[in-house]
């Protein structure tokens, strides 16, 4: 179903490259695009990977691939107080803040002391039960993005924030609390008004042939909630096509830069490269427009220009009959319309007419069948 607004969120994630002057340049450019929020992400290195974990393939390519993924990630955390700063400078010009949680002290961090409009889940906290149920219990909107997913484990996700949002004193719930939740009239409601899913491919940059934008279509039905699409294509392209497919949401990675070193510069995109994808979401958005199919006001005029009237092919003295010989059609329009051309044929010319001559419905006619009036 067609939303009336796409909401374009610029992920800035950590192309901020652990600096401040930088990320407030990005959240700059951001707002000089026309994006609607920016996203950072929250978390603390050694809540999030242990020491030995390794790098992801793009990762590697984007980066010296001599540190393990806790150092890199250590390098690229903010600080609460770096949080607090961003949030206030967003506020300042204009553009939500947003984050994306990875451990439960951020979660709290971004609720308690920034007080932000919704959440963002990452795709690979999809299947991280505990985080979920304390996004829900925020009972902040949600924005849950299903990259690397199965259906089932979406529906399975969902229950998680479905048994947060209606329940807040279980410690220790089961899997069957969290599908009663899912399947309750509650959690079903609570769902519909705070859930936003979004339909990704995770990997950077995504390959075109693995985006499958018609998911989009299979999780509305499926779950009956808003989709939009965090892409990670390179270019926009697909971005379009996610708002006229009715993206509620586009996620774009942007950097002022795509050769900084990092390991998501490689997959976003530029400022002047973003800027014109707002513009063009804007123009699609517009030209979508209504479902009806019926002449708009700039079509009127040309209609009589472009369309054609029944005319004389030759000259016709008054008493001839009209045949296919001495009849044809011709611009412009404002005659008696072709569609009635079987309807003169074999009727009488009350009056002669001059080759391309309009011919016209005269009293003469009405006696002779049912022809329409003009």
């Amino acid at each position: 179903m067609r939303r009336s607004r796409t909401f374009v969120v610029a992920e800035i994630g950590v192309n901020h490259n652990g600096s401040l002057a930088l990320a407030k340049k990005l959240v700059d450019a951001a707002v000089a695009a026309g994006a609607d929020a920016v996203k950072f992400q929250s978390f603390h290195a050694e809540s999030l990977v242990s020491s030995t974990a390794p790098k992801a393939d793009y990762q590697k390519d984007s980066l010296e691939d001599t540190e393990p993924q806790y150092e890199m990630l250590r390098k690229l955390q903010l600080s609460i107080a770096d949080h607090g700063v961003l949030r206030r400078y967003c506020e300042e010009r204009h553009i939500e803040f947003m984050s994306t949680p990875f451990d439960m002290e951020s979660v709290r961090m971004l609720v308690r002391d920034l007080n932000v409009t919704r959440i963002k889940i990452a795709s690979g906290e999809v299947t991280n039960f505990p985080l979920l149920v304390e996004i829900a219990r925020a009972k902040k909107p949600v924005i849950l993005s299903t990259g690397m997913c199965t259906l089932g484990e979406v529906e399975s996700a969902l229950a998680a924030l479905a048994f947060g949002f209606i329940h807040t004193t279980s410690s220790e719930p089961t899997l069957t609390e969290f599908y009663h939740a899912y399947c309750s009239t509650d959690g079903q409601i609570a769902l519909s008004q705070k859930v936003c899913l979004l339909h990704t491919t995770s990997e950077y940059p995504a390959p075109m042939e693995q985006v499958n934008l018609r998911a989009m279509n299979t999780l509305e039905q499926a779950f009956r909630l808003p989709v939009g699409l965090s892409d990670h294509t390179q270019g926009f392209s697909v971005a379009i096509a996610a708002v006229a497919r009715g993206a509620a949401m586009i996620e774009k990675h942007i950097t002022l830069d795509c050769s900084m070193e990092g390991p998501d510069h490689s997959a976003s995109m530029e400022p002047d490269g973003f800027k014109q994808m707002v513009k063009c979401i804007r123009e699609v958005e517009i030209a979508l427009g209504s479902a009806l199919k019926h002449p708009m006001p700039s079509e009127r005029g040309n209609a009589q220009v472009s369309r054609k009237s029944i005319v004389a092919a030759m000259p016709i003295a008054q008493g001839d009959i009209f045949n296919a010989e001495n009849l044809t059609a011709k611009r412009p329009g404002t005659g008696i319309s072709p569609m009635y051309y079987w309807e003169l044929l074999g009727k009488v010319a009350p009056r002669p007419y001059k080759k391309d001559e309009m011919i016209e419905w005269t009293l003469p006619f009405l006696g002779q069948g049912d022809s329409p009036k003009k």
